[in-house]
């Protein structure tokens, strides 16, 4: 222990003796980490975005869609398979047929990117419009800010009134406006602001806060079109049977759909949750990617530093000599070198790795995920430096253990 804290000891005397060599040679161990510690915990990031988003929606929660494409190729000469859309007379028939204690919400989307408009302000064109019951907002886990929820008769009298998400009313009203009972424009038709949802985060682009919700049947009245598909939205009430009433669910929708038996299911059943881990799944192709990219930043840095430890070995000949006359044995200067190496390593890692949880949070902040802290990778970061310490520094650290000390001495 003593043997370690004397190398330190001299490894720190050396750097302070040589300080701007030793700081270019920190940042330049810095970037790297902060590239591999900083994308790596902004993907963490991400994948908290995602969790949260979903968690809101509750893990209680199964949605009922139209299949992932309308057409598929077909193989080896047969015919392409032809998915139909869900149609309202379906998702409503569900909806009343389904008898399990349950929340149950039919929604459409009227618009993928819509433009919304208030006297002279006007949002980006990137607002879905939703058509949807009263039951969407619970279904889908949005809550009121302030205002108030659809009621029944503007659902099935198709009124031109709208709930909209905060990203729309600070676009269109600012941050010192009310939107309640102002008339926007969506589409071609005038509607009556009447709620303005709690702010979510548009992490994953699931709607989030640039949305706005109209009533169903005006969205099928004034948004429809041949292929509009309908969404089910299915709340448990009793989470502990909510496999069961999968099963269920897809079974009655196979009947209202009128499935031969044993043919393949022409719609999706998807929990909440299951949508969460599909997402994070292609994100661990990303992280791979990342952290390749990360580690060939950091392979850069380690030969950086390594010739700076060449150099800092050919500078220091004369006092590898005077050690060694005075009895320092190989193994001896070969450690001195090492432990400086590595010492100059975790600095700088350390500097990357603060850089790096900044990134991250950064990212956590913009997706409103909340302050973290990844131990992981801060844990991570630290060994990869201990590594690239004795990596970099042992071929510096042989060439100084194997001089010879009377040339060493000669040496100026």
């Amino acid at each position: 222990m003593n043997f370690l804290k004397e190398n330190i000891s001299i490894a720190m005397d050396s750097i302070k003796a040589n300080r701007l060599r030793a700081l270019i040679t920190m940042l330049i161990i810095a970037i790297g980490i902060t590239a591999l510690v900083g994308i790596l915990s902004a993907i963490d990031a991400i994948k908290n975005g995602i969790n949260n988003n979903f968690t809101d929606m509750g893990a209680n929660t199964f949605t009922i869609r139209n299949a992932d494409v309308n057409i598929r190729v077909g193989r080896k000469g047969r015919k392409a398979r032809r998915y139909e859309s869900i149609t309202y007379k379906e998702a409503l028939r569900f909806k009343n047929e389904f008898n399990f204690p349950v929340i149950t919400s039919v929604n459409t989307m009227a618009s993928f990117s819509a433009r919304l408009k208030y006297e002279g302000a006007k949002t980006n064109p990137n607002i879905q419009v939703f058509g949807a019951d009263e039951n969407y907002l619970l279904t889908a886990g949005y809550d009121l800010e302030k205002g108030r929820n659809f009621s029944p008769s503007e659902i099935n009298g198709s009124t031109h009134v709208t709930i909209i998400g905060k990203d729309v009313e600070k676009a269109l009203f600012g941050t010192k406006k009310s939107a309640l009972d102002k008339f926007i424009k969506v589409g071609s038709g005038r509607y009556k602001v009447i709620g303005v949802l709690k702010p979510k985060g548009n992490s994953a682009g699931f709607g989030g806060d640039k949305i706005a919700v109209i009533p169903l049947n005006n969205a099928r009245q004034y948004f429809g079109r041949p292929d509009m598909s309908f969404t089910i939205n299915v709340l448990a009430k009793n989470p502990a049977i909510l496999d069961i009433m999968l099963n269920e669910a897809r079974g009655t929708f196979r009947k209202i759909r009128k499935l031969a038996l044993g043919a393949h299911d022409d719609f999706d059943i998807v929990k909440s949750d299951s949508l969460a881990n599909l997402l994070i799944d292609n994100l661990q192709k990303v992280t791979m990617g990342a952290t390749i990219i990360g580690l060939i930043t950091l392979l850069g840095a380690a030969i950086g530093l390594m010739n700076i430890m060449l150099v800092s070995v050919t500078e220091r000949t004369r006092e590898i000599g005077v050690r060694k006359a005075m009895g320092a044995t190989q193994a001896i200067i070969k450690n001195q070198f090492l432990i400086e190496s590595v010492v100059i390593c975790v600095l700088g890692g350390l500097i990357g790795i603060i850089f790096g949880i900044i990134i991250g949070n950064l990212i956590s902040l913009a997706l409103d995920t909340g302050f973290f802290i990844p131990w992981f990778w801060i844990i991570t970061g630290v060994i990869i430096c201990i590594l690239v310490g004795l990596m970099s520094g042992y071929l510096p650290a042989k060439r100084a253990s194997q001089l010879d000390p009377i040339e060493s001495l000669r040496f100026e």
